[in-house]
């Protein structure tokens, strides 16, 4: 196995590991606080300080990722996901419901830092091991996405499951144990300068980037909120008030994101391509984009109907056939904006692209509460129609043809 390999092997894997940790979170926050009779509003409140400090975090990440390197930013990023958990295993029951929600909050701030900082040290390291190994990069990228959303899908499971078996605080202990073995393995298998490179010097520098990467970012916006908006509070509120357990919610969470995550590490096999990356990829991007926008659409539709007998199971096949297209749009969009991003600099092109993501989730989680609580989810579900309506309409301007010319070596879709 090549050095490059060997890299890539080692950050995925710490990825994978965390990623574990954060899917585990959620479905403890979320089940928890619900089972205490925190509204649906209250629960998208508990995540909003987690996304927003997203923003700031993929932004300084993908800089300080350049400076500094990227084996250190994920070590930074895992290390303040153990604080994120040793802080919220600190929770105590008998505090009133006003510190306990700023407590929360405050722990998910971190715990959305630290995802970020991982997040984008490691997509941005796919791009500094490809240059150097061998490989297409669609398949670089379709490789690590797809098992990722699965490990988080896996999260979700673990954590209904240690809410159910050993408790709130305990959980949070064990994921903090295990991310301690990974930090040790990341600072001792990693080289410090992987990544490194020159960093822009000023804010104009930092945020002038192609237009391309400025449209994918605009589109991951509308599309990840689309998910969200429908996905983090308002379908596991709408199970669970039809009748599914805590478990049962999580698992089929859980299969869900395993499954969407098989699709992306499939998208390669599913999608045209071409030679130059480009000309086929965003053309097979739109045709995805326009089939998804539909999908919600269609489930509104169904539930205002009043012969059904049970809307939870159509709202969960709905989710299934969603989930398919989701997973190839993600997957063609994740491998867009390495294509588009420049070689030099691509820490701070991902960091400014996932800042774009996580402001989408940010904008969903709160869409989710709001429309939850006014319309069910029949509300949600239009908002995310018109979301993904959005984002087809950005991916129509996109340009088939690369804005700069790859380094030698670069290897090509």
């Amino acid at each position: 196995m090549s050095a490059a390999a060997r890299q890539y092997a080692v950050v995925t894997a710490a990825y994978f590991l965390f990623t574990v940790t954060d899917g585990a979170i959620r479905m403890l926050v979320l089940l928890h606080f619900y089972r205490l009779g925190y509204t649906p509003f209250m629960l998208a409140v508990l995540f909003l300080l987690y996304e927003t400090a997203g923003i700031f975090a993929n932004l300084g990440g993908g800089w300080l990722a350049t400076r500094f390197g990227i084996p250190r930013m994920l070590a930074a990023g895992i290390g303040l996901q153990i604080a994120g958990l040793l802080f919220l295993s600190a929770l105590d029951p008998g505090w009133g419901a006003g510190l306990s929600l700023a407590w929360v909050v405050a722990a998910q701030g971190v715990a959305g830092v630290a995802k970020d900082f991982t997040k984008t040290a490691s997509k941005s390291a796919i791009k500094a091991t490809a240059q150097q190994g061998a490989g297409e990069l669609f398949r670089w990228v379709a490789w690590f996405t797809g098992p990722k959303n699965a490990t988080k899908g896996l999260g979700f499971f673990v954590g209904g499951l240690l809410l159910q078996t050993v408790g709130f605080a305990p959980a949070l202990w064990l994921m903090a144990a295990m991310l301690a073995a990974v930090l040790a393995a990341v600072a001792a298998l990693l080289p410090p300068a992987l990544g490194r490179a020159k960093a822009s010097k000023s804010f104009r520098e930092f945020f002038a980037k192609s237009r391309a990467v400025n449209l994918m970012a605009a589109a991951r916006v509308v599309l990840f909120g689309s998910r969200d908006v429908w996905f983090v509070v308002g379908l596991p509120v709408f199970l669970y008030g039809h009748g599914w357990a805590f478990l049962q919610v999580a698992g089929f969470l859980a299969l869900w994101t395993i499954g969407y995550g098989a699709v992306q590490a499939l998208a390669p096999a599913l999608v045209a391509r071409s030679r130059d990356g480009l000309s086929r990829e965003v053309p097979e991007a739109r045709l995805w984009g326009a089939m998804l926008a539909v999908i919600p659409a269609v489930l509104a539709a169904l539930l205002a109907s009043t012969s059904l007998a049970r809307p939870d199971l159509v709202i969960a096949g709905g989710l299934v056939v969603f989930g398919v297209a989701f997973a190839v749009v993600s997957s063609l969009h994740s491998y867009l904006v390495l294509a588009y991003a420049g070689s030099e600099k691509a820490a701070e092109d991902v960091g400014f692209y996932y800042a774009a993501n996580a402001a989408g989730r940010l904008l969903g989680i709160v869409l989710s509460g709001l429309l939850a609580g006014a319309g069910g989810i029949a509300a949600c579900l239009w908002g995310s129609a018109a979301m993904l309506a959005v984002a087809f309409g950005v991916v129509w301007l996109l340009p088939t043809a690369p804005a700069f010319r790859p380094a030698a070596g670069t290897p090509r879709s």
